[in-house]
């Protein structure tokens, strides 16, 4: 269906939000470096915009302000570097490497078999092996590859982001925590720079979704974090690149994902808003689903 991005890859499973699911894993000592401190405040989630009425009805962009308290967020996306660290320090398994499979977009596949098509978004590939230190399959550059390492990781389920963020002695931000630092210290705008789109300021999709991208943003597929101008308090790639896990419900089965990717296309998928939002399955991973972690200051 239209607006389609990603597709439910693997079965739900109940959990607390924010509980670690490896209890075993011992935490490191708390570092806030590459991360911003972002004053307390209200923020004004939800766009006014009568013509993104579509999107906030299934979308559920609520209109609403939500005090929020001062805290620590990651200025970038985890990278492949640091995700590959922490699978050396604590032996940790994917739900993409438990299951054996993840969503992979199609032009990054040649040769790609029917049955393996997401039937609700034919753009995605169900690809063995697709995890986050081979995105593309075996068959493919690494994520650990010199080239790669300072790109976002992906591949990476709810449940990854939480049991790395609580490695590192932090956690996953808020959706108004995520949405209030997003939008930088700017009032109702669409975007983390303001209301007008702009290509230059983000990785998302410019062509005709999915079969021609002309590359115009400089990238087919995730770029390298901090390629774009920062918003007002930092904060990079807060518009496309990959989504963002964060820790709230969208609805019984599904977590919020926030910022868009570089799939996303204002004909298709304009949810490369800051207030836009997305929803899906805790254990689901994908080639275009990432995080970044925050840390409270009280």
């Amino acid at each position: 269906s239209r607006g389609q991005d990603l597709p439910n890859s693997h079965s739900f499973s109940s959990h607390k939000l924010s509980e670690g699911l490896y209890a075993n894993i011992e935490y490191k000592d708390i570092s806030l470096e590459g991360m911003v401190e972002v004053p307390s405040g209200v923020v004004f989630m939800g766009q006014s915009d009568d013509d993104l009425e579509e999107y906030q009805n299934r979308d559920g962009e609520v209109r609403k302000h939500v005090p929020v308290e001062s805290f620590y967020i990651d200025t970038t996306e985890v990278t492949n570097l640091a995700f590959f660290n922490f699978m050396s320090e604590t032996n940790y398994e994917t739900d993409a490497e438990k299951y054996g499979w993840s969503f992979t977009f199609y032009k990054f596949i040649p040769g790609t078999n029917e049955d393996q098509v997401a039937s609700v978004a034919p753009w995605w590939i169900a690809l063995p092996n697709a995890t986050w230190n081979f995105p593309y399959g075996r068959n493919n550059m690494a994520s650990t590859h010199p080239k790669a390492l300072n790109h976002p990781v992906v591949h990476v389920s709810y449940n990854d982001a939480i049991n790395y963020c609580n490695y590192m002695g932090k956690r996953l931000p808020t959706e108004p925590e995520w949405e209030w630092a997003a939008r930088g210290g700017l009032y109702d705008k669409r975007f983390p720079w303001g209301d007008e789109d702009d290509v230059s300021r983000k990785n998302t999709w410019q062509g005709t979704f999915p079969d021609r991208n002309t590359m115009e943003d400089g990238y087919l597929g995730t770029a390298p974090v901090g390629s774009y101008e920062p918003n007002g308090y930092g904060l990079y790639d807060v518009s496309g690149n990959v989504w963002e896990w964060v820790n709230d419900k969208y609805d019984d089965q599904m977590i919020v994902l926030k910022g868009g990717s570089y799939l996303c296309h204002i004909d298709y998928c304009y949810r490369y808003r800051v207030a836009a939002r997305m929803g899906n399955t805790p254990d689901s991973s994908s080639g275009n689903t990432g995080f970044r972690c925050a840390y409270s200051t009280n």
